[in-house]
């Protein structure tokens, strides 16, 4: 786990030597980049640096000494900066300067660079001469780097956990609606879901909360209402499923409120009562048949949030298996006898990652007809790309090696296997815009059907293909041809 000291510093950019003198290496990025003239070197001296090796103008270790014909020292950015700015004359004794009055002090400069200096990054207790401190900082284990998703400086032995597991700005979805937001608002989408789980006030009969107001303004037995009489004056209100034994017990006194009111409203008002008092029994039963079909409402969204779980489950399981991947394909005889009537048989595979994080493939298979051209009796075996839950921390294409085969699940276990290398120029390995890129990569030809009787290829009536990916993260895409070409026609030109 990342400690709080770890992760609360900000970032901080050093300056180290470089055999360029117009560039530098920063400790933040660990890569060459052109910069403005350097200032000296802003590091802790261990002993403390020297006042002779100090830079009268940055007040830092001198950086490619420089030294006047007035015996002062500088380093070569500093004076230089300050002789164009401020004027031709040395900034310690104001002698006339030019620039072509300077002179390299290679002494001095071999003098810094040998002088010891401690790792700046925090932590970090190692000394080193300073020529050496560029090493060191590629390899320190208390080397920082931002999260890219809160900024936060955080080791980089530590920085996959931080931004997967820790990060407050880390991306999450909600298990009842699957919206899209950062950790740190959870709680506040937990709060206004429509889709989530919720207790009614009055019923306590569990809802989502999009049906919270529908249920309460016409189903809920326990929700409080108005008697229908409270237009006449009645103040009573009572539960829902109260309601018809108040107008059965009150009706006498609802009467009396009628000479109340004007003839007129009073005439329309006891000929919309006559309506309602007929509809009062059978509202009662209806009110008791909306609870039944509420339960089994409960009960259907119960079953889609339950498979909903499972799909998570199922994904999480997929990062699981670091780029090896069995695929069981149970009823196994189903599927042949498909293909010997002549039907097309097409499987594909669950998802499956290379690492956490890692690229989403899955397997395609095909049972070539008996007429098929070419091809025919043949297992044709494919890999397809998927969009995966890491797909905006990879570099793509996909580049990689991967390993097909059909195990031997017999004591010899003499397994039907084919290699191949991913070509980056294809779309197959190209980032999916699907949830399944169409186009794939593999084998038209991979293993004939007789082949399988020839050896226990199928087992318990199942057929197990194992794939092995080893991802390549080059900087650059190689363009070189794989070194085992897939046998037949190439897949990526079929569509699913």
């Amino acid at each position: 786990m990342t400690n709080e000291l770890e992760c609360c510093h900000k970032p901080v950019s050093y300056c180290y030597p470089s055999e360029s003198p117009g560039t530098f290496i920063s400790s933040s990025s660990n890569s060459l980049q052109a910069a403005a003239p350097l200032q000296g070197y802003d590091v802790e001296f261990d002993p403390p640096l020297e006042s002779k090796y100090e830079c009268p103008i940055c007040l830092m270790a001198l950086r490619n000494a420089i030294q006047t014909r007035c015996g002062h020292r500088f380093c070569k950015s500093c004076i230089e900066k300050s002789i164009r700015d401020t004027g031709q004359r040395c900034p310690v004794d104001n002698e006339m300067l030019s620039e072509d009055q300077l002179f390299p002090d290679n002494f001095a400069k071999r003098e810094i660079l040998s002088l010891t200096v401690r790792c700046p990054n925090s932590g970090c207790a190692e000394k080193m001469e300073l020529r050496h401190l560029e090493i060191h900082l590629e390899q320190c284990q208390f080397a920082t780097a931002p999260c890219s998703q809160c900024q936060q400086s955080v080791r980089k032995s530590h920085l996959e956990e931080h931004t997967t597991v820790e990060c407050q700005r880390r991306p999450v979805s909600c298990p009842d609606c699957v919206a899209s937001f950062v950790y740190e608002e959870r709680e506040l989408h937990e709060q206004q879901c429509p889709f989530a789980s919720v207790k009614c006030q009055y019923c306590e009969m569990d809802l989502i909360r999009d049906q919270m107001e529908s249920h309460c303004d016409t189903d809920c037995p326990k929700a409080p209402i108005a008697c229908n009489f409270s237009i006449f004056g009645c103040k009573e209100r009572m539960q829902r499923h109260n309601l018809a034994q108040h107008m059965q017990e009150f009706t006498q006194m609802h009467m009396r409120y009628m000479p109340l009111w004007p003839l007129g409203p009073a005439v329309s008002e006891m000929q919309r009562l006559r309506e309602m008092d007929g509809r009062l029994v059978k509202q009662d039963h209806q009110l008791r048949e909306l609870i039944i079909l509420k339960e089994t409402q409960v009960s259907c969204e119960l079953r889609r949030r339950v498979s909903m779980l499972e799909e998570t489950v199922k994904e999480l399981e997929a990062q699981q298996c670091h780029g090896i991947f069995i695929w069981r394909l149970r009823g196994f005889s189903a599927h042949l006898r498909n293909q010997e009537a002549g039907l097309p048989v097409v499987e594909h595979s669950p998802g499956f990652y290379t690492g956490r994080p890692g690229y989403k493939l899955c397997l395609r298979l095909h049972l070539q007809t008996p007429n098929a051209p070419r091809c025919s009796n043949y297992i044709s075996l494919f890999v397809h790309t998927m969009q995966g839950a890491f797909d905006g921390q990879l570099t793509w294409p996909f580049q990689g090696t991967i390993r097909l085969a059909i195990l031997d699940q017999g004591p010899e276990c003499l397994h039907h296997m084919e290699v191949m290398e991913t070509k980056p120029d294809l779309q197959a390995f190209q980032k999916p815009t699907n949830q399944r890129n169409p186009k794939g990569f593999g084998y038209v030809t991979f293993m004939h059907l007789h082949q399988l009787s020839q050896r226990a290829f199928v087992k318990d009536d199942t057929l197990l293909i194992r794939c092995e990916v080893t991802p390549r993260f080059d900087s650059t895409v190689h363009r070189d041809g794989p070194t085992v070409q897939p046998r037949g026609p190439e897949a990526s030109l079929s569509r699913d």
